[in-house]
């Protein structure tokens, strides 16, 4: 009997060594050093490359301290900037940046990421309604599809104004009527909505497509315009945009995720806030230099008044979040917690 309760005292001593060992080692660095490569449905000429995914990437990297690297690749180097989305889904790589998953084809709930139309109208009002203020957080609902579609949602950058960039003049909703712009997912919602007809084509050939006179201008994010030269052929940007504050997301293939340690894992959810904010400094700041660009170049910066603003809001909340609700569920779920924010935002609460 000794003898078999020495040889119990002698297993549980160890389990508990080993279990000692383990929560260690989760609270710091394990010894391996994960190597990961992501492919954005971007390039470098992208605003998003240098202001919003490259320093993820390097706050991740510090934050893990170095047991996590991120090598990125440009669209196309591995996959095509459509199929992005879905490769790293798929698991073919391990991360992905983009827009409203793709302005919400492979993923409806992102276009509550991507921003509504004229929905929050800053960086701060963005993080209240999405992550901030526990009466709203739409990111829970995208969090729960990216999860659906084996991803983990973990970084989220506001690019600015997603305007309208345009070669005629736009002072009322009116004036879209029947004019041709590029338009990808929500855009075009909006600009149908408004009386436009939308074109869908590549960001690529955009600028050949106004140069030539097939389209008359394109929505864009406002701090990208002159990466893309639009500068060069079109004549307005009509400010403050049909989305205030457009964004990017950055999402992690959910098996590379579930393969770090809680460590791991802890330390670069903790970064999701102070990136946002950083990262969306620095839009802030090219929006500004593209804007002036672009009168450098002899265009004009329209500011509609605020009484054509509050029209297009009244008129987007009627007509075009509905058709953002009836993509799915939890996009219904999350117009409704919208609508509340601006709710309560009109009351002074």
């Amino acid at each position: 009997m000794k003898l078999e309760k020495s040889i119990k005292t002698a297993f549980w001593a160890g389990a508990l060594a080993t279990s000692a060992s383990v929560a260690f080692a989760a609270d710091g660095p394990p010894d391996e050093v994960t190597e990961w490569v992501f492919q954005p449905a971007f390039d470098q000429t992208d605003a998003g490359w240098d202001n919003g995914l490259i320093p993820w990437v390097e706050a991740v990297e510090e934050a893990t301290q170095g047991t996590v690297k991120i090598r990125v690749e440009p669209a196309g180097a591995l996959v095509s900037g459509a199929e992005a989305f879905s490769a790293a889904a798929a698991g073919q790589t391990d991360g992905y940046a983009g827009w409203g998953s793709v302005y919400g084809g492979d993923m409806p709930e992102g276009m509550l990421a991507f921003g509504m139309a004229m929905g929050a109208n800053n960086t701060e009002e963005a993080w209240e309604v999405m992550w901030g203020n526990p009466d709203y957080r739409v990111g829970d609902i995208v969090q729960e599809a990216a999860h659906a579609r084996n991803l983990h949602w973990a970084g989220w950058t506001n690019q600015g104004p997603n305007a309208m960039f345009t070669k005629f003049r736009v002072e009322k909703m009116e004036d879209l009527e029947g004019h041709k712009m590029r338009a990808g997912g929500p855009q075009a919602i909006f600009h149908s909505t408004m009386g436009g007809a939308p074109v869908s084509m590549n960001g690529g050939e955009i600028y050949t497509a106004i140069k030539l006179g097939t389209i008359e201008g394109t929505y864009w994010d406002t701090g990208g315009i002159d990466d893309m030269s639009f500068q060069e052929v079109i004549d307005y940007a009509i400010m403050p945009g049909w989305n205030p504050a457009q964004h990017q997301e950055i999402f992690i293939n959910l098996q590379s995720w579930n393969a770090l340690t809680d460590w791991q894992r802890e330390q670069i959810d903790g970064i999701f806030e102070e990136t946002y904010f950083e990262t969306s400094r620095m839009h802030a700041e090219g929006v500004e230099e593209a804007l002036q660009i672009l009168r450098d170049a002899g265009g004009e910066v329209i500011m509609l008044s605020d009484e054509e603003v509050a029209r297009m809001r009244e008129k987007s909340i009627a007509e075009v979040w509905p058709q953002v609700a009836a993509a799915s569920k939890g996009n219904a779920k999350g117009v409704e917690i919208y609508k509340k924010f601006l709710d309560d935002k009109a009351a002074g609460n």
